[in-house]
């Protein structure tokens, strides 16, 4: 990229997009220039809260590519758009941050990293919970061999109601509902991602997952993919398990999603666990380690669920400055995209999944 700031496009600027801004308008490195948005209105509104009520607005995509002082474009847009905007987005020469999940399928997907690949620009499949504070705190300790070598992970995802959570307009949550356009259910597809890029992140790519996907009714009637459990074995005899429970009743304090996220990791020489996710029940540490009989809290890490969009925009834009890898790269998102394929088909056919067959990119510990 040139010395001058990177010139950012945001296409769709639904709730998910004030987390995304925030780096990009703080950033010396990087500026905003335009936005586009079917519902233009919502978009100069978006603009006007984020402090750059002149930005341009357009509600065609073709016309936001052309713009020259674009030179990456952070895709927001429901699944099923996923790919069209990408491919497009890559043969207009732009650098490319693309909501996940990736696509609705693997031939999706395989499309994408051929793209992704041949182009000079770096592809960026976007996710920010392995920048997390507390999830990048325990990549440390593990790295230093705090736990010996883990053994197993268990991942908990736990929504429930919060007086303080924002408001999600009803139309994001409409398209959530249609398999056609999200590909798979909001828990285990669509937020299932981070968990999955977790379990991939700490442990590697598991040889077998099996999946069992339930389904429970929200007051408002939108359907969770809950109560869920997957089970996932990795190889040398190391285990995983993703669980979904939805508690309606349950006050999570928060200022995102009424959700709760908990991770605990063993090890040969001991157990990490990491808290508050998109929310938090209680104050738990956001780190705790036990090792050798002592149990070590670590609570001067930041908890704010935006921390880790900062974080993982802050990455992308010093590697478009600077060089280096993105994280997820599209040949690593494809992986992350295929586990969580794997736990609907397995769920659907009540039987486990072989994933062996399909040799993949390993995780490295994080650089942020």
């Amino acid at each position: 990229m040139a010395e001058q700031p990177i010139g950012v496009g945001i296409l769709g600027t639904g709730r998910i997009s004030d987390l995304h801004a925030i780096e990009y308008l703080s950033n010396p490195d990087s500026r905003l220039v335009a936005l586009c948005d079917f519902d233009t209105k919502g978009a100069k509104a978006k603009a006007t809260e984020w402090g750059v009520a002149d930005l341009p607005v357009t509600d065609d995509f073709t016309e936001l590519l052309a713009r020259p002082d674009v030179d990456l474009v952070e895709i927001l847009v429901p699944h099923h758009l996923h790919l069209s905007a990408a491919l497009q987005a890559i043969a207009a020469g732009k650098a490319v941050s693309l909501q996940k999940p990736m696509c609705l399928n693997l031939a999706e997907a395989d499309r994408l990293v051929t793209a992704a690949e041949a182009s000079p620009q770096p592809f960026k499949l976007f996710e920010n919970f392995l920048f997390f504070p507390p999830v990048v705190k325990a990549t440390e300790l593990i790295a230093e061999g705090a736990v010996g070598r883990p053994l197993s992970i268990r991942i908990k995802s736990n929504p429930g109601t919060g007086k303080t959570a924002w408001d999600v307009p009803r139309q994001a949550e409409k398209w959530r509902q249609q398999q056609a356009q999200s590909g798979g259910g909001p828990l285990v597809f669509d937020d299932g991602h981070h968990k999955f890029a977790l379990a991939w992140h700490f442990m590697g790519m598991p040889e077998k997952l099996h999946a069992f996907i339930g389904a429970c009714e929200r007051p408002d009637g939108f359907v969770f993919d809950a109560q869920s459990i997957i089970s996932l074995q990795f190889p040398d005899n190391r285990i995983g398990s993703f669980e979904i429970v939805y508690s309606p009743q349950m006050e999570i304090s928060t200022r995102h999603y009424a959700q709760d996220d908990r991770v605990e990791i063993t090890g040969t020489e001991g157990v990490i666990w990491i808290n508050c996710g998109h929310g938090q029940i209680g104050e738990p540490p956001p780190v705790a380690l036990y090792r050798g009989g002592a149990m070590r809290e670590f609570r001067d890490v930041p908890t704010g669920w935006e921390q880790s969009f900062i974080l993982s925009t802050r990455h992308y834009i010093n590697v478009l400055k600077h060089g280096g890898t993105p994280v997820l790269t599209a040949a690593e998102g494809r992986q992350i995209l295929r586990l969580a394929l794997a736990a609907e088909q397995s769920a659907a056919n009540g039987s486990a999944i072989d994933l062996a067959s399909d040799p993949c990119p390993q995780s490295q510990a994080l650089q942020p």
